[in-house]
């Protein structure tokens, strides 16, 4: 899990999106004026959008309560509020901002699609599934299912522990989680009337979307409510103990000039003031103010995936993957931090940016008997990738494989983007291959004839999990020991056999240090 990111507008024409090929579904599409319950939805992209549709209710730091499904007229053409934080600008932000969307080929209740639900990255600090790399009708229509995408509390609002604080707070450090535990119960209820079958629900989430789904995964309360699961470099080895979560809440409190007591002030407060101390210290970690999940031992009892996989998570199938190079999406080859770059410096460039404690000059040394063609600049980012953004990746399948979960897929992306020669194939490079928008704002795909094969090609993979419980091609092999077999998705996707594997080797000879832990 990383920090989010600025992505960069490519590809704004509406025509160019609407070019791209997509296969028809299998059933006719939804009436011009959609309407399922009290909500009227849109039509989308030749398929049927409900947007907006709230789910739930919560007041600051409680618990969150479900929204009737049944009530006055509502026009579910827009999207709803995005939580509260420091990015994002220019979108509408509130408190109150437990909404979902739906995209869906067809609302009959009859039509029994798969369904995929979508959980946004951005750690658990920021982020919104508003972003237009995450839109659902090409998935829908291409994919042939019922697409939801759900918003929840971030950062404080959803993470901060105040259990010390008393009896109130005593759902606090994971509200964000039951959040998202709320939006599946919505789905289970509801979500045949839009098309769906809530017998086959797939979660997919990217960066700290897919963290979430690793914690979902060890939540008493999330079993049952989803099926399958994939997760797009994001990771979530350990939660945060609560020791460390309590002295992150203090210095927050401490950077809002509160007193170590006054937590009603800080349940009271104006949200913008809130919002403006996330830029707090981390008094663990360091850098910006880390919440996140926390081992409560009620609705977290366990670490997702520590000292092993949790038990209720190995009968999930489950897609794992990452990008070849994650970190050239945050430590920009066109910055300071790559400027000068040589290599009389790469190991003190190397040592801020990596969560695994070797010592990089020896790191150095073995990345250039092994790679003597690289230059500093290759050696820096797949160093950095494989001692911070990987390993937790490695860390799940692994485990899974230990435990006998069959039903586990391992791929790494890496089709490097043709529309940025510095960027390799970067942290968040496959979320428009698998969602049909290689033409939206923010996509480094392209849209070349490439672009779209590798689309189709992971959009079958994903569907095919989600409606069977296997991705949809054939030829993926399940992840097991000691092969480790994993598609490389490229150009001409195919399979291999632990590939990266000297890094992989390298990187384990020391514990790896979740974010946030």
């Amino acid at each position: 899990m990383t920090a989010p990111i600025t992505r960069r507008v490519l590809v704004s024409s509406a025509a160019v999106l609407a070019a791209l090929p997509r296969p028809s579904p299998a059933r006719p599409r939804s009436a011009a004026t959609p309407q399922v319950g009290r909500y009227a939805g849109v039509v989308d992209n030749g398929v049927t959008a409900f947007k907006g549709i709230r789910y739930g209710r919560a007041a600051r730091f409680e618990r969150p309560v479900a929204e009737p499904f049944d009530g006055p007229a509502f026009p579910a053409t827009t999207f709803g509020p995005i939580c509260p934080q420091r990015a994002m600008g220019g979108e509408a932000q509130s408190e109150d901002c437990l909404f979902l969307n739906v995209w869906t080929p067809e609302a009959d209740p009859r039509a029994g699609r798969a369904v995929m639900v979508y959980f946004h990255g951005g750690a658990y600090t920021t982020g919104s599934v508003t972003d237009p790399l995450t839109h659902g009708s090409a998935l829908a229509a291409g994919g042939d299912v019922v697409v939801v995408t759900v918003n929840h509390r971030l950062n404080a609002l959803g993470y901060a522990w105040l259990k010390p604080f008393g009896a109130r707070y005593a759902d606090s450090g994971n509200l964000g989680q039951l959040d998202l535990i709320l939006a599946l119960q919505w789905v289970r209820a509801h979500i045949r009337r839009f098309g769906g079958d809530p017998a086959r629900v797939m979660v997919f989430g990217q960066s700290g979307g897919g963290a979430k789904i690793a914690t979902l995964m060890a939540m008493p309360a999330a079993k049952g409510l989803f099926h399958a699961a994939a997760t797009m470099s994001g990771q979530q080895v350990q939660a945060s103990g609560p020791a460390h979560a309590w002295a992150r809440t203090q210095a927050f409190m401490r950077a809002l000039k509160l007193a170590p007591d006054e937590v009603e002030t800080l349940r009271t407060m104006p949200v913008a003031r809130l919002v403006e101390r996330l830029d707090a210290a981390d008094p663990v970690m360091g850098g910006g103010v880390y919440f996140g999940p926390v081992l409560d031992m009620t609705n977290l009892p366990r670490h997702p995936f520590w000292p092993d996989a949790a038990p209720q998570s190995l009968s999930i199938p489950m897609i794992l993957g990452n990008t070849r190079e994650e970190t050239r999406a945050f430590l920009d080859p066109r910055g300071p931090k790559l400027k000068g770059l040589g290599w009389d410096n790469l190991a003190a460039r190397i040592l801020p940016e990596i969560k695994i404690d070797l010592d990089p000059v020896w790191v150095v040394e073995q990345y250039r008997a092994r790679e003597p063609r690289w230059t500093p600049e290759e050696v820096f980012y797949a160093a950095t990738t494989a001692g911070r953004s990987w390993p937790g990746q490695v860390i799940e399948a692994d485990a899974r494989a230990a435990a006998g979960a069959e039903a586990t897929w391992v791929y790494q992306l890496d089709r490097r983007s043709p529309t940025d020669p510095l960027r390799g194939a970067a942290h968040t490079d496959d979320i428009p291959y698998v969602f049909g928008t290689q033409a939206a704002p923010g996509s480094y795909s392209g849209t070349d004839a490439g672009a779209i094969a590798l689309g189709e090609t992971m959009m079958r993979a994903f569907t095919g999990l989600a409606r069977t419980g296997r991705p949809g091609l054939p030829e993926w092999t399940p992840y097991r020991l000691p092969g480790r077999a994993t598609m490389v998705f490229d150009d001409a996707p195919r399979m291999v056999d632990d590939p990266r594997g000297w890094q992989r080797e390298l990187w384990a000879k020391a514990p790896y240090v979740q974010p946030g832990s």
